[in-house]
């Protein structure tokens, strides 16, 4: 594509600001628009697993990720009683696949990509609400009534991007039949400081995940329906749900200010096999929003950004790049949407027998196995 022509980006998410600083550094001129007003320190933890840190490799930026978040060595599921089903030695594969994995706060992770892209390319408070496309480029509609003119527009506005809902018109994302209650503990010694761990009950799960300097971060998850909210506030909701379960939920919960809590209904989209039409593209849970049940959704949104940058860098002609783009990433991406939904269905059971059988099958899964699934999982070789 003709480095002289400016990508246009709807949403500075991380697939989105990580998107823009490859561009920039292939030596593409680069527009993003974010309808936040400023990028403050709000969210939760996340996790960079090892294929994500590779794509930032592959853009110089896996050194200052690493810096700003915490390495994990293992990864469990639990039952409710603490008692291991399966453990990943995901610290022995990132040494096999030359890269940690990374937990990390959202708002931190976002200062390093905003860091690395600069200023002048990112405006806040504002959105991409509509495009047209014209011969010689596409037109993007702002917010505040102005139009933007570039070669190409990326959404990268998440679960219900605008620019996916003029592009595909394919309707309201489905709800996954639970939620999510997701917090940073600041309390430190609560969490083991390199284990990662989720606890499975009957209808309920309970994720830690320590992000280094005493913090935890932790999720709950509960089936009920959508739209529900917390009254007076989620503590109550969440110690009586998990009561009598392992420690240190209770405490990883009463040390969290309720008003930091964050209570999120789960949702996806099913897979579809085209991101891209003319000038305009999919990045991210614009493209292909998964639930958080392999914590995947960070990870596959930086691997489509690395991935799109090269494809735009490499290839003259950009519907040539935008279908390379389609044919490295989507098969991908979408094998992580199915195998997340599943894997939060069987994690979301509440029958006790069936329940048994399912704690009892992961106990016995060959270590094997899990090792081959993982590597499959982390491995990521840029184009």
């Amino acid at each position: 594509m003709d480095t002289n022509r400016t990508v246009i980006i709807a949403g500075g998410g991380i697939g989105g600001l990580t998107l823009g600083v490859a561009l920039r550094r292939a030596g593409i001129s680069v527009r993003i628009f974010e309808r936040a007003a400023a990028l403050r320190p709000v969210g939760a933890g996340i996790t960079m697993q090892t294929n994500a840190m590779l794509a930032f490799r592959a853009i110089g930026l896996d050194a200052a990720v690493a810096a700003a978040g915490h390495a994990m060595q293992r990864g469990s599921i639990l039952d409710q009683r603490g008692r291991p089903l399966g453990t990943m030695m995901v610290g022995e594969m990132a040494q096999e696949l030359g890269a940690p994995m990374i937990a990390i706060h959202r708002a931190r992770l976002q200062e390093v990509l905003q860091e690395a892209l600069g200023s002048e390319s990112l405006t806040l408070g504002l959105k991409v609400v509509g495009f047209r496309e014209e011969p010689e480029g596409i037109v993007v509609r702002i917010s505040d009534g102005s139009e933007v003119r570039g070669a190409l527009l990326v959404g990268a506005d998440g679960l219900r991007s605008t620019v996916r809902s003029q592009l595909l018109n394919d309707g309201e994302p489905r709800f996954a039949g639970y939620t999510s209650w997701r917090g940073v503990c600041e309390v430190p010694g609560l969490a083991e400081p390199s284990i990662t761990s989720e606890s499975w009950g009957h209808g309920l799960r309970f994720g830690v995940v320590p992000l280094g300097e005493g913090r935890t971060y932790w999720f709950a998850t509960a089936n009920v329906p959508a739209g529900g909210i917390d009254a007076p506030d989620a503590h109550g909701e969440l110690l009586s749900r998990f009561s009598g379960w392992h420690e240190p939920i209770r405490a990883l919960i009463e040390n969290t200010p309720a008003a930091a809590i964050v209570r999120t209904d789960i949702h996806d989209r099913a897979p579809v096999q085209h991101w891209a039409r003319g000038r305009v593209v999919l990045i991210g849970d614009a493209a292909h929003p998964m639930t958080p049940n392999m914590g995947q959704g960070g990870g596959q949104a930086v691997e489509d950004a690395v991935v799109l940058a090269r494809c735009l860098a490499t290839e003259k002609d950009l519907p040539a790049a935008l279908s390379r783009y389609e044919a490295l990433r989507i098969p991908r991406a979408n094998d992580f949407v199915s195998r997340s939904r599943k894997l939060g269905a069987i994690g979301q059971w509440e029958n006790a027998v069936a329940c048994w059988i399912r704690d009892r099958l992961f106990r016995l899964v060959p270590e094997s196995s899990m090792r081959t699934n993982l590597r499959r999982a982390l491995t990521f070789t840029p184009i």
